[in-house]
């Protein structure tokens, strides 16, 4: 044996070990891929762990979060902490002796005994191409962005927000008329085969984490309903973007006489110079086509809302909703 060396068969043993024992953490419906695709590849969790029961929609009746349904549709045991760093709770998952834990969405901090668990540590699913947009709404961060390209990631978890070393990546390419569900729903599929991989290339020690880079760090911040209040000074086309990102929640929503509106479908209008920002932004011009309700942007440039909603009634499009509000050019937005 080399001088200085010493020999641990435990530490031997847990690198060379497979891995069977897998703790899978996950909430929303963009966590149910990730999952399936283990159980798919013969790596039925140990364990889910996921968010208690919470109440839903405009009933506020309790519901299970999808994860939850999902796992116990199909056999799997279920655990709902309110808490992950709760004392009790880590003795619960300590005494299942876990090889790995597989995170996706699932809503809380880790603590470092958490975090040093697994034998082979914790591995997330990020839903962006890291270090662009860390954070908890990256699919809708880089949608208002106006970014043409995301991915996901898997990593290696540490203490910090989403800075772990990365494992694998993968480039999906963001449609221009996309919403966050639609991204949403694709990258948890590519995300779900990702992470299946990248499970396997850990198992035969096949895999380098590599730091990720210092530079291009950006943040998405946690999404509130004031999140998708329209700011009519932006561009046309930032709107529209905004208005994407923010599909299907919390919507894109503005000020129309002192009562909320919601903005369901819009389109830019192209209508360049025509009023030489002159116009105050939010200001309605008129109907476009017979089909749009055009209102400048910051820039001189012009959006044309096609369908707009009033709160606890039906969408209408432009030429019904303008009717119906009976109203004139020259009212504003705000």
């Amino acid at each position: 044996m080399l001088s200085g060396h010493v020999f641990s068969p435990v530490l031997f043993f847990a690198a060379m070990a497979g891995i069977d024992r897998i703790l899978f953490f996950g909430t929303p419906e963009l966590a149910v891929p990730t999952l399936a695709a283990l159980v798919e590849a013969g790596r039925s969790p140990v364990r889910v762990v996921t968010q208690p029961a919470r109440p839903v929609g405009r009933g506020q009746r309790v519901q299970d979060p999808p994860v939850a349904l999902w796992a116990r549709e199909h056999g799997l045991e279920v655990t709902q902490p309110e808490r992950v760093r709760a004392p009790a709770f880590l003795e619960e998952v300590a005494a299942l002796v876990p090889d790995l834990a597989v995170v996706v969405a699932f809503g809380q901090i880790f603590p470092r005994a958490l975090l040093d668990l697994p034998c082979h540590g914790c591995v997330n699913l990020h839903a962006s191409l890291l270090p662009r947009w860390r954070g908890a709404s990256p699919i809708q961060a880089a949608i208002a962005a106006g970014d043409t390209r995301t991915g996901v990631t898997t990593m290696k978890m540490d203490e910090g927000m989403d800075t772990g070393p990365i494992l694998l990546e993968e480039t999906v390419e963001i449609g221009p008329l996309e919403t966050a569900g639609e991204l949403g729903k694709r990258l948890a599929e590519t995300g779900g085969r990702l992470m299946a991989r990248t499970i396997d290339l850990l198992e035969r020690d096949e895999i380098e984490p590599r730091p990720q880079p210092a530079e291009g760090v950006t943040y998405a911040p946690r999404l509130t309903r004031e999140s998708g209040r329209v700011d009519w000074g932006l561009s046309a086309r930032e709107i529209l973007d905004r208005l994407r990102a923010y599909t299907p929640w919390p919507g894109l929503t503005a000020g129309l006489r002192g009562e909320p509106v919601k903005i369901t479908a819009a389109e830019v209008i192209e209508e360049p110079g025509a009023f030489g920002g002159t116009t105050a932004p939010g200001t309605i011009l008129g109907l476009r086509g017979g089909r749009l309700l055009a209102v400048s942007c910051g820039g001189g440039t012009v959006l044309g809302l096609a369908e707009l909603q009033r709160p606890g009634k039906r969408a209408l499009r432009a030429a019904d909703f303008l009717n119906g509000e009976r109203l004139r050019a020259g009212e504003s937005f705000t």
